[in-house]
């Protein structure tokens, strides 16, 4: 009793103290920096003017384009597509014929008591989608449709088929690498499946370059895609839309809250994480999806025009400006990448943690993500956005850029309409920002040890605080975020082909 005491103690020292110091960061920006003059003030400008070379240069190498015809495809973008078409037909459409199983075994059906782990299928499940179901499906659909007009949303969701596999085959292979300590604590995700998995093989030395790669880019990745970006999203829409207050003026307050509220969340750790997750996912989700077949009940009559046009666009787009059916696919393909996170081998450290015996279970459950992900909620977005016709304005002006444009959709039914998706949107991104914290903790854990876990706690905090404070621009922000997802797919899909055999004899294991 008293042990258990002492950890609650401790746990909310640690978020006073954490705490503690965003207050006084910003303190410093807000009061005490202007003091010493104009040429120290303006602290955002400065932390943009620090950023922005950065992701620009990484940005290019990232996304250097590959030629093809007249145009040019980012290489990272074959490569993500071209791996998920290739492990759907190696495993024979395993994410059509293995669709019904994903449901019996979520549901528990096969589930044993006995079996090692932490937590049930669907909160594993449930732990993966808080991290994937975030702003990227209401803001970076509208980002999508904008900049490759409605025709983006079919290859989005056509690569949200395909990667249905793709996440098969990394969740598979996370539960089978993964490390339960002696305490029942588990530990997984690429890095051990990468520096395991090929030193059977033989590889010994690529897997333990690929399993520090595979680290670093994740922990980069924590801070970019899953809280900078989140934060910086969900700020905007309060502040913008809801409060119409354009202006930097107390936002500070927001990335104060947030920042707390997930500290006491991510403190607890996996558990803590699953048990929210369990009850926050479906509830976010219903929400949302509420609000948008609401807005698509008012335009029943423009819902097949809709389709129609995500369709005919698709292959004939009418914007001089998307630079034909390329453009098209390049900007669908981004926002499913984003959105989904298939091939970047984040999945697969919330997967590890399940109770199972037979890790190609879990990889069966695991082909249920995009489809909830992307075929459900982005489409419910896209079907929103295109059916009131807003997606012809463009994309609105404003430091939340995409996710405004859905609130100008979901605000033509109803105004207070923009009221239900501030709570969806809060929910989102508070789930994803614990998630990934989670992400970022384990490959701090296996970089660094357990005595760095506070220092990047406390790092990933305050970068919730600035983002959240508007302290650093979206497009900057949004750059970065899609740099460091598409980083992680290098190391990840580089070891899943070479492991390709192993994950498909769990998969007979499994099904016989």
């Amino acid at each position: 009793y008293i042990h258990h005491n002492l950890r609650i103690f401790m746990h909310i020292s640690s978020i006073f103290r954490q705490s503690l110091i965003l207050i006084c960061l910003n303190i410093y920006f807000t009061q005490i920096t202007p003091l010493f003059g104009e040429e120290n003030s303006g602290i955002d400008q400065k932390i943009n003017d620090a950023f922005k070379p950065a992701a620009e240069f990484t940005g290019k190498m990232m996304f250097s384009p590959v030629p093809i015809g007249d145009q040019g495809i980012p290489w990272v973008i074959l490569w993500l597509g071209i791996a998920a078409i290739i492990l759907t037909l190696y495993f024979k459409f395993i994410n059509v014929r293995s669709f019904p199983l994903a449901i019996k075994t979520v549901m528990g059906k096969y589930s044993k008591a006995d079996d090692p782990g932490q937590i049930t299928h669907f909160q594993a499940l449930a732990s993966a989608l808080s991290g994937t179901v975030g702003l990227g499906n209401i803001g970076g659909v509208a980002v999508a449709i904008s900049m490759g007009g409605a025709g983006a949303v079919f290859w989005m969701i056509l690569i949200g088929f395909f990667s249905m596999s793709t996440k098969f085959a990394e969740c598979t292979l996370g539960v089978k690498y993964r490390k339960i300590d002696s305490d029942g604590t588990v530990r997984g995700g690429p890095m051990y499946y990468l520096r395991d998995g090929l030193k059977e093989k033989g590889l010994e030395g690529l897997g333990k370059i690929l399993a520090v790669l595979a680290a670093i880019t994740f922990i980069f990745g924590a801070f970019g895609a899953g809280n900078m970006y989140q934060a910086n999203q969900s700020c905007a829409l309060i502040y913008d839309v809801v409060l119409n207050n354009e202006s930097d003026d107390g936002k500070w307050i927001f990335g104060i809250i947030m920042a707390v509220l997930v500290g006491v969340v991510i403190i607890g750790g996996i558990k803590r994480v699953a048990s929210v997750t369990s009850k926050l996912v479906p509830s976010m989700c219903i929400i949302y999806l509420l609000g948008g077949l609401i807005v698509l009940v008012f335009n029943l009559g423009n819902i097949p025009k809709a389709i129609g046009t995500i369709i005919s666009e698709a292959f004939n787009p009418q914007s001089a400006m998307v630079g034909g059916i390329i453009g098209v696919f390049i900007q669908g393909m981004r926002r499913a990448t984003f959105s989904n996170e298939a091939g970047l081998g984040s999945a697969p450290v919330a997967h590890a943690a399940v109770k199972t015996s037979k890790p190609a279970s879990e990889g069966i459950v695991a082909i249920l993500e995009p489809f909830v992900d992307t075929i459900i909620v982005c489409t419910m977005t896209a079907l929103v956005i295109v059916s009131t016709g807003v997606y012809e304005i463009g994309q609105t002006t404003g430091t939340g850029g995409g996710i405004l444009l859905t609130s100008e959709a979901f605000s033509t039914v109803l105004p207070w309409f923009k009221y239900i998706l501030m709570v969806a949107v809060f929910l989102f991104a508070f789930s994803t920002m614990i998630t990934w914290s989670y992400y970022g903790d384990r490959c701090t854990l296996y970089l660094f040890g357990e005595q760095a876990l506070i220092y990047y706690r406390i790092l990933y905090l305050l970068a919730m605080f600035i983002a959240g404070s508007g302290l650093i621009d979206t497009e900057v922000i949004w750059n970065f975020a899609l740099i460091t997802v598409a980083a992680s797919t290098l190391p990840n899909l580089l070891g899943m082909f070479l492991l390709r055999k192993e994950m498909k004899f769990l998969l007979k294991d499994y099904l016989k």
